[in-house]
């Protein structure tokens, strides 16, 4: 089960990436909670329509932003790690900065239940237990 999960994460991810927002909802479950560790006070995040305003928020910070080298790990029996290079372009500051960030989901039942953002990889992998 644990490689469908990092199929079912890779289709989320990929769909996410491509704005296919109705393949990326077909991989969350309906009540998914979403925290982000990147964005300071940010709260938790529920849902299809918190997973949006999430995204939306997150995205205000960046006149412009993508990811590379994307690397997908198990974590566990019902979890898996996302690891990439964040490269994004400051809104107002125009500054480009290249990153190592991460996102760490939980599965249940072929869904995707819960996201955890870190803008920091050994930070996600030390929550997933694959501290290296």
């Amino acid at each position: 089960m644990s490689q469908e999960n990092v199929e079912i994460v890779r289709c989320g991810f990929m769909a996410t990436m491509e704005a296919d927002w109705p393949t990326a909802l077909a991989t969350l479950h309906p009540e998914a909670e979403i925290h982000d560790f990147d964005i300071p006070d940010a709260g938790t995040y529920l849902g299809h329509d918190g997973w949006f305003a999430w995204l939306e928020n997150w995205s205000e910070s960046w006149d412009e932003w993508r990811v590379e080298d994307v690397e997908f790990r198990k974590a566990g029996a019902d979890g898996v790690v996302a690891l990439f290079q964040m490269i994004a372009t400051g809104g107002g500051s125009g500054v480009e900065i290249t990153r190592s960030d991460a996102i760490l989901y939980r599965m249940e039942s072929g869904l995707i239940v819960r996201m955890d953002y870190f803008n920091d990889q050994a930070k996600a992998l030390e929550a997933a237990g694959l501290s290296e």
